[in-house]
């Protein structure tokens, strides 16, 4: 696979990225429960759909209201699961969510992170007059064929981030530097991989194409491995990273710093840190795109703060781009 390194680059003039965090807020479904583990966030309906890593079930953010939507059947009877209850092996671990549609009809699709066959399944989940509408679908064929197009072995994947590009998705793996895997991404076709989920065609004939890996340094002597990504109207992407001190693709581990990295043509050209808030480093899980001003993209991004008893926070962020 085609590779490229890239040192984070120092405060100062000429940089081609710079962050600003305008609003940082906590997450509570409306009985007041957090919301958790955010992981992913894409626009549906009036609002957004945020998924809980954690979770058989995400929050619909709406003005003024968070609800849950059932996205899986509970796991043994459970809908939540942590390290700290020894059920941290059961969750369906969904971390990908990027918008799409089914047969012209606005939806979203969620997808989980792939390494276990728990976490192999893909979501649709379609509005209806009669509220959120949930299909899901086994797609273990399909993550047997993208690890083997980035070549990981299946326990090793941790897809945790996808860019929609027109008709197709670009799924990016977290990489851990730490067990030798770096951050890498493959090309799916978006309504191939709608259509497995649904049951339409079997996920083993979705073609997976154009592997790349993706070096984006590292901050005190932990890699910067990605967390999420999203499309640019002018064809590049932003990447959310993180510097994540675990051995491996499943366990947690200490964030030392987080960043946003600027994509072209899938060549990493900029890496910038997110700036500390309230002294807090905060793991960017999930990014979306608000509005898009000239250079100045605002986005919408949630956090994972692996802390199951405190409630994801939301930022919103304003990314300074030089033009391309």
């Amino acid at each position: 696979m085609p590779s490229e390194r890239v040192r984070l680059r120092p405060e100062g003039k000429g940089r081609p990225v710079r962050i600003l965090v305008d609003d940082v807020t906590e997450l509570r479904f409306d009985d007041g429960t957090p919301v958790t583990a955010a992981s992913g966030v894409a626009p549906f309906g009036d609002g957004w759909l945020v998924a809980q890593d954690d979770a058989t079930h995400a929050a619909w953010c709406r003005p003024g209201s968070v609800t849950a939507v059932r996205l899986l059947p509970p796991v043994d009877g459970l809908d939540r699961f942590s390290e700290a209850a020894g059920t941290k092996h059961l969750k369906p671990d969904l971390e990908v969510v990027c918008p799409a549609e089914i047969d012209d009809e606005e939806a979203v699709l969620v997808l989980g992170s792939g390494s276990s066959p728990r976490r192999m399944r893909g979501v649709i989940v379609q509005l209806t007059d009669h509220g959120p509408s949930v299909r899901a679908g086994d797609l273990a064929p399909l993550y047997r064929r993208v690890a083997a197009a980035l070549g990981l072995p299946v326990d090793a994947l941790n897809l945790e981030g996808a860019s929609r590009h027109g008709d197709t998705v670009r799924w990016f793996n977290r990489g851990n530097l730490a067990a030798g895997v770096p951050s890498s991404s493959v090309a799916v076709p978006l309504q191939g991989l709608v259509s497995a989920v649904l049951g339409r065609v079997n996920p083993v004939d979705v073609p997976v194409a154009d592997a790349l890996e993706h070096r984006l340094g590292e901050v005190a002597g932990v890699g910067l491995a990605i967390t999420d990504a999203v499309a640019l109207p002018d064809g590049r992407t932003l990447l959310s990273a993180a510097a994540e001190d675990t051995p491996n693709a499943v366990d947690d581990g200490p964030v030392v710093a987080t960043a946003v990295a600027l994509l072209d043509s899938g060549r990493v050209c900029a890496v910038e840190p997110i700036p500390d808030v309230g002294g807090r480093v905060h793991k960017v899980e999930g990014l979306a795109v608000r509005a898009v001003r000239d250079s100045e993209v605002h986005l919408l991004a949630v956090v994972d703060g692996d802390d199951p008893t405190r409630p994801s926070a939301v930022l919103r962020m304003r990314v300074l781009l030089d033009p391309p």
